[in-house]
């Protein structure tokens, strides 16, 4: 039917409905958009396993996703910077825009930040979908929407490098072999790294990973985390300066402050356990700073030249597609990491 608009829908923890819902309306500024692709994120895996995300709840019917892209369909009054037909990726953080942290332009440290299909802000695996024209990059004829869709994790990924401090000659160290894991490989070279390492316990991901430009993968399946950092600091020669963590794993992350050198930081951009223990007394006395990542800001321009441009490679990430329709299916095999992105076509055709 024309008027249909299929919609990925969370109840609570494994939950998920399709239903129809109404198509929205572009207001003021706005942009209806015709989603056609959507990425399963670890966020989303995170709510659609345990019906949360930190202490955001799932209270109430969530349309879940947030790594998007697809086409504009239908613009709002006062839009002159696209038009119908454009390809379009969607920045999914938003701040409120006049407190101090969003004037000085960090609108994802914003305390009433807005994440797309996170409690309780609609996300968009979805087929009609209305965004601000301001947070839709068009898209060069050369990038698909695919790769439009994966620009979300990779601007996650460049926001990490950039708070890890990545520059010309660095030697970085990525725990975890997910999608984010593997991009931040991608960002780190493309900032400079001359040297960049990764660890995981998926041979099938950290091909992967090997294939886009690590230096060297580490598989450590069973490994505890200072046998793990004498691993890394022998592949590498020596301490990584670097240690960017995107598991969220108290393991992984005790692992990355043993490897870490004295005096240079650990960032933490994976987001998965509220609580964990870490080794402060080692952190402590050796000056190894932690430091955190709150999905990403400004970063999207960046991702679009990157890709357009061929400097990072986003199609090897690709690995299964469903249709709207098989949403469950998509999930359960997102859960098994024998994978590594996995992305649902909203769109029909």
């Amino acid at each position: 039917m024309a008027n249909e608009n299929l919609t990925a829908v969370l109840y609570k923890k494994k939950d998920l409905h399709l239903e129809n819902t109404v198509i929205p309306e572009p207001g003021k500024g706005q942009v209806q958009v015709s989603i056609q692709h959507v990425g399963i994120c670890g966020t989303d895996l995170q709510i659609y396993e345990h019906g949360c995300f930190g202490d955001l709840e799932v209270k109430e019917p969530l349309a879940i996703g947030h790594e998007s892209a697809g086409v504009v369909s239908k613009l709002g009054e006062g839009v002159t910077s696209l038009k119908v037909g454009d390809k379009v990726a969607l920045e999914s953080v938003f701040g409120c825009m006049a407190c101090s942290d969003c004037k000085k332009g960090n609108y994802n440290l914003c305390e009433d930040v807005k994440i797309c299909g996170t409690p309780s802000t609609w996300g968009s695996m979805t087929r009609y979908f209305v965004h601000n024209a301001a947070d839709c990059y068009k898209l060069p004829d050369n990038v698909s929407t695919e790769e439009g869709a994966l620009m979300e994790p990779l601007t996650v990924a460049i926001h990490s490098c950039r708070r890890a401090g990545v520059c010309l000659g660095s030697k970085v160290l990525v725990l975890g072999d997910g999608p984010l894991g593997v991009m931040t490989v991608q960002a780190a070279k493309a900032s400079g790294a001359t040297q960049v390492g990764i660890t995981g316990k998926h041979q099938y991901r950290l091909n992967i990973a090997k294939k886009i430009g690590a230096d060297f993968v580490l598989n450590v399946t069973s490994k505890d985390p200072k046998e793990v950092a004498m691993i890394v600091i022998d592949a590498f020669g020596g301490k990584p300066e670097i240690s960017i963590e995107s598991t969220g794993v108290q393991s992984s992350i005790q692992a990355a402050i043993f490897a870490t050198h004295n005096g240079e930081n650990v960032t933490i951009s994976g987001l998965r356990e509220n609580n964990v223990s870490i080794p402060i007394v080692n952190a402590g006395f050796r000056e190894v700073d932690i430091r955190g990542v709150a999905a990403n800001a400004h970063c999207y321009p960046i991702a679009r030249a990157m890709v357009a441009s061929g400097q990072v490679n986003l199609k090897p990430l690709l690995t299964h597609m469903f249709a709207l329709e098989q949403a469950n299916e998509a999930f359960k095999t997102a859960e098994t990491k024998e994978c590594m992105k996995v992305m649902i076509k909203c769109s029909k055709d």
